[in-house]
């Protein structure tokens, strides 16, 4: 009887020390609704095997940023927003605690064909350094103002393709950060450089707005889709991305063909901000933005991580001709609170 107590002893003491070792090496796995600009940085087999080497496995599902909204996100353990002013909402709603993580940010660029943006700087509505340049916010949104279309700017004439109203293409404001991100900064430079903060300057601004996205019809609710569609050589010869697109195809040695960065005099950049629905999520949120390997990667994927200009930098290297390291004669434009925005972007779309 001792004996056979004995053995059952041992084996019950085995069973404990097996399951406090899983324990230990666990991996812990969150789920989470990303913005779908961020789906291939989340799919990279480094990505997940940096995350394995830490104890972490995620799942995700891709959004709109302000669609996340409308989305029941019980069961998740954060949603990861491509901006600030999205993030924020979510904060709200679910009652997170702040600060949120923000692990790294984007600015928004504008992709045009060469033969575009030649014709946009011969007219003055942009400057050109070989492959980059920056676009006139100013005289572009005068240009918006009066309807003017590519057969009325000298050169065009020379480009088959350049035909019908000048206008960049973006995702849909309401569904999209990126698309209300571009309102923010248009509306900010058409009220006169202030950030629009209540009826006042929406009713000022709310006829262009409406213009800039009006023209457009239809708009994609993805910007990794217009994205695609550009590179793809089909769709409007202006679209509106975000930087980290550009940089991650730089860096993936992809032929960028006749492809011009144009960086706006003024935008705004793009915050992804993780909003922790769990302690788990919080927790995951923090090594993102920590964990020299994930900061590496996500450089990698063209994003700029906070607070180190340098690790960026010191990656795109090569990429000068494409890309505006220090992002020289560009300003950012206050983003307005989330009410506002909201309010800017549904007067928009009429």
């Amino acid at each position: 009887m001792l004996l056979i107590g004995g053995v059952v002893a041992a084996v019950v003491a085995g069973r404990h020390a097996d399951n406090a070792e899983d324990r230990a090496t666990a991996t812990r796995t969150v789920r989470a609704v990303i913005g779908s600009e961020k789906a291939e940085f989340f799919a990279d087999p480094d990505v997940v095997k940096a995350l394995a080497a830490k104890g972490w496995a995620v799942k995700t599902e891709t959004s709109g940023s302000w669609a996340m909204e409308e989305l029941d996100l019980k069961g998740y353990d954060f949603a990861f927003p491509s901006g600030k002013a999205p993030a924020d909402e979510l904060a709200g709603k679910y009652r997170v605690r702040q600060p949120l993580p923000r692990p790294f940010y984007s600015p928004l660029v504008v992709l045009a064909h060469r033969g575009a943006a030649q014709v946009l700087a011969g007219n003055g509505l942009a400057t050109l350094e070989g492959s980059r340049g920056t676009l006139r916010m100013g005289a572009y949104l005068e240009a918006a103002r009066h309807d003017r279309t590519w057969q009325q700017l000298k050169g065009a004439e020379q480009h088959g393709e350049l035909t019908g109203t000048v206008y960049i293409a973006t995702t849909d404001p309401v569904s999209s950060n990126s698309g209300a991100l571009y309102l923010a900064a248009a509306s900010y430079v058409a009220n006169g450089d202030r950030v629009a903060t209540g009826d006042a300057d929406l009713d000022r601004t709310a006829p262009l707005m409406r213009k800039l996205v009006s023209v457009q019809g239809a708009q994609q609710s993805s910007s990794d889709a217009t994205f695609r569609d550009f590179v793809s050589g089909v769709g409007n010869p202006l679209v509106l991305a975000y930087e980290s697109q550009v940089a991650a195809v730089l860096n993936e040695g992809q032929d960028a063909g006749d492809l011009t960065v144009l960086y706006p005099d003024t935008t705004a950049t793009s915050d992804h901000t993780v909003v922790p629905l769990t302690e788990r999520g919080r927790a995951f949120g923090e090594l993102l933005g920590s964990d020299p390997e994930l900061r590496r990667l996500a450089v990698r994927h063209g994003f700029r991580p906070q607070g180190a200009t340098a690790e960026f930098a010191r990656a795109t290297a090569a990429r000068t001709a494409y890309l505006n390291q220090q992002l020289t004669g560009v300003r950012q434009a206050p983003v307005p609170t989330s009410e506002v925005l909201h309010e800017m972007a549904r007067r928009a779309r009429g």
